[in-house]
């Protein structure tokens, strides 16, 4: 091999960049998967404020219109609340079956409006007043916690992305590999072993090992679908087939995944019910709902997150689109969630309630609002809930 193969090789290797032990899941089915919309999404399009008649007063050339029979308009949700019509053929129908929620005006504490760090923020969901340990995201500590009862068995984490990311990071050891442009590996098993064999004895041994053994586990579940697809007989693009490739894998391997999705930042010609915004609705909307159908009976037992690192200014901007903003909407999908409803603290939308003047505020603080969450998800009690995230965990009703 070319040393310039080799370096590009041992980097997509999906190993952990910490060193630690595989980590055990509970014995139950519970999965978690968590999807993170990177680029703050315009969340205010998303769940429509149609009660607000500030809404469309600030928003006259993207606003989504109300309810009606024009199939451009909001799809009812209730009195104050109406989804996006991207969402019409993928989204909707789940929610109206009770099995996706939605809880607006939620996120972090930081008010910086900077991407990164506000990405970072929530993938530490740690507090923000305190020394931060940028080596220990909450999902590796979630998998330490749910590890630390020795009689649990289970399957693992997984990242699906081409980096370790942040909320991964930490003393459990979690593999990442991305799906979503697989395909014929760059290192065959001839090489893969004389690369193990050069770590033999050195304390990357393990994780070199393991790195491939997860890769070759991936591969194996793969080659059918890509055989099936030279044949024409898979038309689905983008995240659509990597939600279903997700799928396939977290129904026997995995029990904790993360996945990101990027192209949320819309200053310019953003779009209201049709345009650039509505398409990255569609895609992601599909993709999850094709997920949930991949899962097929597990979907029960399948709690899917939503979220963006923060939402946008409730006000269009001069280019038709919107700036980085604060308050967000989460998304929670599952089989046996308490859906088809709004769920956390509310308030009307007006000039007078927005945050700063400019934006959702945050009334559902993303780790209180987690930690309730995993608390029921997989019985934790106040001290696990408090390992994980620092504070108490708020039930909103979600399971």
């Amino acid at each position: 091999m070319k040393r310039r193969t080799l370096l590009h090789s041992l980097a997509a290797l999906p190993v952990a960049t910490m060193a630690g032990k595989l980590w055990a899941a509970p014995a139950s089915k519970t999965r978690l998967l968590f999807v993170f919309m990177r680029g703050g999404y315009d969340a205010a399009n998303l769940l429509v404020p149609i009660s607000s008649q500030f809404y469309y007063k600030a928003r006259p050339n993207i606003a989504v219109p109300k309810p009606g029979d024009d199939l451009n308009a909001a799809l009812p949700v209730n009195a104050d609340w109406g989804l996006h019509p991207a969402l019409r053929e993928s989204i909707y129908p789940l929610f109206t079956i009770g099995q996706v929620a939605f809880v607006p005006f939620a996120g972090t504490e930081d008010i910086s409006r900077s991407h990164f760090e506000t990405q970072d923020s929530i993938e530490l969901g740690q507090a923000l007043d305190g020394t931060r340990d940028y080596r220990s995201g909450f999902l590796n500590r979630l998998a330490t916690t749910l590890n630390s009862d020795r009689s649990n068995i289970g399957a693992g984490a997984i990242s699906f992305t081409d980096q370790l990311p942040l909320i991964m990071q930490g003393g459990a050891q979690v593999p990442n590999m991305a799906l979503r442009s697989i395909g014929k590996p760059g290192v065959d098993a001839r090489q893969a072993k004389l690369i193990a064999s050069m770590y033999g004895d050195t304390a990357l041994a393990r994780q070199v090992r393991d790195g491939f053994v997860v890769r070759e586990d991936v591969m194996k579940e793969m080659i059918g679908e890509m055989d099936a697809a030279n044949r024409n007989a898979i038309t689905a693009k983008g995240f659509e087939l990597e939600a279903r490739r997700i799928a396939r894998l977290m129904k026997d391997k995995y029990n904790i995944g993360f996945v990101d999705v990027g192209g949320w930042d819309t200053h310019v010609g953003q779009g209201g019910a049709t345009g650039y915004l509505a398409g990255r609705f569609e895609e992601l909307g599909r993709g999850l709902a094709a997920y949930a159908k991949e899962m097929g009976p597990d979907w029960k037992d399948t709690v899917v997150v939503v979220v963006s690192e923060f939402g946008r200014t409730f006000r269009e901007n001069g280019n038709r689109g919107t700036d980085h903003g604060h308050g967000s909407v989460y998304w929670v999908l599952g089989g046996g969630i308490a859906g088809g409803r709004v769920r956390g603290e509310q308030i009307r939308l007006e000039q007078n309630t927005l945050f700063q003047n400019r934006d959702y505020p945050v009334l559902n603080e993303y780790r209180a609002m987690f930690g309730g969450l995993f608390a029921r998800m997989y019985g934790l009690d106040a001290g696990g809930v408090e390992r994980i995230f620092g504070t108490k965990g708020q039930d909103l009703g979600l399971i």
